[in-house]
Order: C-alpha cells, then sequence, then structure tokens
C-alpha cells in the first residue's frame, strides 16, 4: 500500500494515490551493463558471478517491470524443478527485514542474504528476479505491523491512532523511508493501510476535493517526523549515546562556540515553553500538538464549506 511525502525519487506516496516514483524503468537482471545498481549493491547478478535463472530465450522475452506486485508471468520450469528445498519468498523476505534492521539499506545484498539464509545467491533468483524485488517485499510486510484504527471510533480519533503506529514503523524501520518513496507501495499490506487512511479521511465530512490534500497534510507530516526521528535515534545508537546524552553533547559543544551560541540562546525561551524534560518527551509534544493543529484545520476547512460534522 502506499505511504508519503516528497516529490521524485523522495517523494512518498500518500495512502490511496497509485504512485509512480523511480520505479518505472526499473532494472531487472536481464539488462547487463545497463541495469542500475540498487543501493548497496556492486552490479547484476551475473556481474558478481551469480547467473539468474532467466538467461538466453528467457532474457530476451522477459520485458522490464515496474514492480514486483505487477508480475504475472510464469516460471519457466527451470525455475520450478530446481528450487532449492526449504526456501520460499515468505522465508526470504523474513530474512530481508532482519538484514535490514540490523545492517541498514546501504549493506543489504543478495550475497549477505543467501549467507543470512546458509544457501547460494543463485538460489534467491528462483523466487525474485531483482534485487528491488526483495526491497519491495520487505517494506510490505513491515507495513503489517501497523495498528488498524479502533471500529467506531470518532474519526480524530482513528487518524491519531493511525499517525502514531505509522511513524512508530518509520522509526522502528528506518530503512522503509527511502523505499516508501522509490517504490509503488501496492503490495496488500501497504493497500490495507490505504484504504484505513482513505475511511478516516472520508469520515472527516471533507469535500470530495479537499480530502487527497488533508491526507497528504497528515501523512506526509508523520513521514517526515518520524524520518527524522529514527535517524536521529539511530545516530545516538551508533555512538551508544542515549538520546537525551547525546543532545546534551550536541547543545554543550553549540553553546560553547560564540557564533552558534547566540542563536541557541534566542530561543532558550522558546524550548522552556515547550516542556518536556527528556528528549523523548519533547518529540511526543510537539507530534501531539502538531497532529492536533492538522486535525483542527481539517475541522476548519470542513466547517467552511458547510460539510456535516463526521
Amino acid at each position: 500500500m502506499e505511504s508519503e511525502p516528497g516529490t521524485g525519487s523522495d517523494r512518498a506516496n500518500a495512502p490511496g494515490e497509485s504512485g509512480t516514483p523511480g520505479d518505472q524503468g526499473e532494472p531487472t537482471p536481464e539488462t547487463g551493463s545497463d541495469r542500475a545498481n540498487a543501493p548497496g549493491e556492486s552490479g547484476t547478478p551475473g556481474e558478481q558471478g551469480e547467473p539468474t535463472p532467466e538467461s538466453g530465450a528467457d532474457a530476451a522475452s522477459s520485458a522490464p517491470r515496474t514492480s514486483v506486485w505487477l508480475d504475472r508471468r510464469t516460471p519457466s520450469r527451470s525455475r520450478r524443478t530446481e528450487s532449492p528445498a526449504g526456501l520460499d519468498r515468505d522465508r526470504i523476505t523474513e530474512a530481508s527485514v532482519r538484514l535490514l534492521d540490523a545492517d541498514g539499506l546501504a549493506k543489504f545484498s543478495m550475497r549477505r542474504l543467501a549467507a543470512e539464509l546458509d544457501v547460494t545467491a543463485m538460489s534467491l533468483y528462483w523466487y525474485v528476479d531483482t534485487k528491488d524485488d526483495l526491497l519491495e517485499l520487505a517494506l510490505d510486510a513491515v507495513y503489517a505491523e501497523i495498528t488498524p484504527p479502533r471500529e467506531g471510533a470518532p474519526w480524530q480519533d482513528r487518524l491519531r491512532e493511525l499517525a502514531r503506529s505509522y511513524r512508530e514503523l518509520l522509526v522502528r524501520h528506518i530503512w522503509i523511508s527511502p523505499l516508501a518513496g522509490t517504490f509503488l507501495n501496492i503490495g496488500p499490506n501497504s493497500m490495507l493501510f490505504s484504504y484505513a487512511v482513505q475511511d478516516i479521511v472520508r469520515a472527516t465530512g471533507l469535500p470530495l476535493e479537499r480530502q487527497t490534500g488533508a491526507l497528504s497534510a497528515v501523512f506526509q507530516f508523520v513521514y517526515g517526523f518520524g524520518t527524522v526521528e529514527g535517524h536521529f535515534k539511530a545516530r545516538c545508537d551508533a555512538t551508544g549515546l542515549t538520546q537525551d546524552e547525546y543532545h546534551r553533547q550536541a547543545m554543550g559543544t553549540i553553546r560553547a562556540q560564540p557564533h552558534l551560541r547566540k542563536i541557541v540562546e534566542s530561543s532558550d525561551d522558546l524550548m522552556a515553553a515547550r516542556g518536556g524534560e527528556t528528549v523523548e518527551e519533547m518529540r511526543e509534544r510537539d507530534f501531539g500538538y502538531a497532529l492536533d493543529i492538522v486535525v483542527a484545520g481539517i475541522e476548519a476547512v470542513r466547517d467552511r464549506s458547510g460539510a456535516p460534522a463526521g
């Protein structure tokens, strides 16, 4: 299903959109030296000494595709009969998520995944054609972790619940942010998220022509907030410091530099009014208040349009 923000290859599709980003002309293992390497991959399977099952006449008849979810090709006989025992797409996808969580997007590769599964890299190509296929499958798999909003609750509460669950997902799996802006996001779990978002936006009572804008306002904000939060947490983890320790160290360094101290001191009253004793408390206050502002904006636009309250 779809995600949110940005434009171009950095744009995450808002839930409910069909998306476009950078998957037009998405590389396949059949394109040889013309293939654009996915992040962390150094060339095509063939260039790495990893032949693919799609070769010869099969390769010539294989058309580039825009998404693993749009592939309707029937595997060749060799792919059916020679596929390794004990391996399937679900197992491969689960291992992909584990590796992406542990090592990040830049280090993810077919070879590392094969080692994790204790199979040859060639074995993976009985189930996927490219590394991008694996990334799409992993991306959709984690969308299943989003908690559905409560049925029957006011749309404001359902919107807040879904927004918070999406934010938590972005923080928990920081690698999904760039992928959500790269792929179509039309897998089954992504689509369930999309439907949930659309149901909530319809319940707001906004005129139809305003609903996609409201959807973008909420979930592009959540996408940006969760992405920054996730990367800050990852940076702290990498340094071995807590978020509070990292924040104190950074602010101390800034205040020690005269040309930066004035900027910080000018915002001291703002930071004091913000409240919160820890970084997480400050962040929670910011997120909750920002979400309240967006909800209030939706209500104001709905009321001005004369639409009935949801």
